[in-house]
């Protein structure tokens, strides 16, 4: 009786703050309820820290380097897309990179804003393969805690996000994110054609540089609805979840930087530069 009081009560509270979502965002694929979302990240989750370990144990590492080729390029023109969108949804005809709120209206630019933000999204699903490959060519070492939450938490978050602030301040993680997603599987993809290509991956010591300097944008940037005055961003709650999330990652690199760079400790291979050579 109590446990079905406390489910009643549950379902009320979520019908209530259900009614606040977008209206725009009605009818589009897994936007109905966070339930299908939790449902594939949990999915995810038990298969690569589980399920496929235990399938893969008696087998042979699968030869997958065609088709990471394809699936690193195919993420580097989704990203080149995003970010296209993304300025032109907004970061680059007319945000101020200061106090820029969510448009609600249905003109033209705030739809193609919302298309882009539900993309970004979705991205974080096919993106979820990084981790499949992993375990199908038995390299568990790396699918550290890390990886696995990095990839959970970012398809999980977001669902809310586009559900209720499809555009605004709160998107400007999204496309650095994307400009370094171009940076970064452009190198995936490089690794993956074989060594005969890994002479044109001089520029591999960047990479922690370049992942360094978008948390500390990221960070700063989100930093200021602290400081800025009268700001009338819808959801501030979102302003505070980027900046835990783009602080805690900074923290990250930067511990990663002191070790491998300031006292120059020698970095496990796969863990060199903050990338994973082996891709």
């Amino acid at each position: 009786m109590a446990f079905g009081n406390l489910t009643s009560k549950a379902v009320l509270l979520y019908d209530e703050w259900i009614k606040d979502a977008d209206p725009r965002l009605e009818g589009w694929p897994l936007m109905s309820s966070p339930f299908p979302t939790t449902f594939i990240i949990g999915t995810y989750i038990y298969f690569v820290t589980s399920l496929g370990p235990k399938l893969m144990e008696n087998k042979k590492p699968f030869e997958l380097r065609r088709i990471m080729a394809f699936y690193n390029f195919s993420v580097v023109a989704l990203s080149l897309y995003m970010t296209y969108e993304f300025l032109m949804s907004g970061w680059a005809t007319g945000y101020s990179f200061r106090c820029d709120i969510v448009d609600y209206s249905r003109s033209p630019t705030a739809l193609r804003m919302v298309r882009t933000c539900w993309l970004y999204y979705f991205s974080k699903f096919i993106e979820l393969l990084d981790t499949i490959f992993f375990v199908l060519r038995k390299k568990n070492n790396q699918v550290t805690f890390l990886h696995v939450f990095h990839h959970s938490i970012m398809p999980w978050t977001w669902w809310f996000g586009v559900k209720f602030a499809a555009g605004g301040l709160g998107t400007f993680h999204a496309l650095l994110n994307c400009i370094v997603h171009v940076v970064m599987y452009t190198y995936y993809g490089i690794c993956s054609l074989g060594p005969a290509y890994h002479k044109y991956l001089w520029w591999k010591k960047y990479m922690t540089t370049i992942q360094l300097v978008q948390f500390i944008m990221i960070t700063v940037h989100i930093g200021q609805i602290y400081v800025m005055e009268d700001c009338q961003y819808q959801y501030p709650i979102f302003m505070f979840i980027i900046w835990l999330y783009g602080s805690m990652f900074l923290v990250l690199f930067l511990h990663f930087w002191y070790h491998a760079y300031t006292k120059g400790q020698r970095l496990p291979k796969t863990a060199r530069n903050g990338i994973n050579k082996d891709q």
